[in-house]
């Protein structure tokens, strides 16, 4: 029986293969090369993958893991200090591109609510791609890797307000009100979930969990917390990426956030989805 998604996950590995030796020797880094392993072998380039739907699926897994390792690694109080960068820096970047893009946009011709919606597209910028490459710099925890921290996770939630405003420059107007203000109900009770997760609940579940001394159990655990909060901001509205770094803070304000990432499941899963499927995912 032919398994078309193994065939392609085939075809991939193998083009990559071939593009990372390339880059090695010309010393362009590795996302390059996976970003254009998926240019190539995507349904825009030579069109090699069939099971495009199934692909994207790997993506988002990918995104996915790749954030919540990059959230284990921080905690909300460092979180907290960077709540500067993340007001002002993400809000003076995406709103100088919106602009910048509206008046550029505007000048070839193109009416209002169009313009504005490129804006919209232009100001935002790949999470999972950007700190990949302060994370293999080592580089998350400097000044610049906290700032474009900041401006990212502030582009994860505008991207809501964007979302809801789109249908306005359509000239939809019907409901728009009541959803601003279901959304912002679910921030905060996400917000809420958050810190309750983080001081008490998690906490004493992986106590309970870590006293069996099953490796097995206390991995399939930290797999459980981190979609299952990703599944719940996905739910609000929010990306599945930012929901999948909250849990990572959530892991890392307890005592075990040490042992969460050495499992070689989790870290070859982000390493290998990640470049690869790039291409076939939209920013969310």
């Amino acid at each position: 029986m032919e398994i078309p998604l193994l065939n392609d996950i085939v075809i991939i590995f193998g083009l990559s293969i071939a593009i990372l030796f390339i880059c090695h020797r010309l010393s362009v880094p590795a996302i390059v090369g996976f970003l254009l392993t998926g240019i190539l072998a995507g349904p825009y380039g030579l069109g090699l993958v069939k099971a495009v739907h199934e692909v994207e699926i790997l993506a988002e897994v990918g995104v996915v893991l790749l954030l919540f390792t990059i959230g284990i690694e921080f905690s909300l109080k460092r979180l907290l200090q960077i709540k500067k960068p993340v007001l002002m820096g993400g809000s003076i970047q995406v709103f100088l591109t919106l602009l910048v893009t509206f008046f550029i946009v505007r000048q070839l011709g193109q009416p209002i609510g169009e313009s504005i919606f490129m804006g919209f597209l232009i100001a935002l910028s790949s999470t999972a791609i950007v700190l990949k490459l302060l994370q293999e710099k080592a580089e998350i925890d400097s000044p610049h890797g906290r700032t474009t921290l900041g401006i990212l996770i502030f582009q994860d939630i505008i991207i809501v307000p964007m979302i809801l405003v789109a249908p306005l420059l359509a000239g939809a107007t019907e409901g728009s009100g009541g959803s601003v203000l279901v959304f912002v109900a679910k921030g905060i009770g996400i917000i809420g979930l958050v810190i309750v997760s983080a001081k008490w609940i998690v906490p004493k579940v992986l106590y309970q969990i870590a006293r069996t001394r099953s490796q097995e159990l206390f991995l399939l655990s930290i797999i459980a917390i981190c979609l299952a909060v990703a599944w719940v901001t996905f739910s609000a509205g929010l990306s599945l990426a930012l929901g999948a770094f909250l849990a990572g803070l959530i892991i890392s304000e307890s005592e075990y956030s040490h042992h969460a990432l050495p499992y070689p499941a989790i870290a070859a899963a982000e390493k290998a989805n990640i470049g690869l499927f790039s291409c076939f995912r939209d920013k969310g």
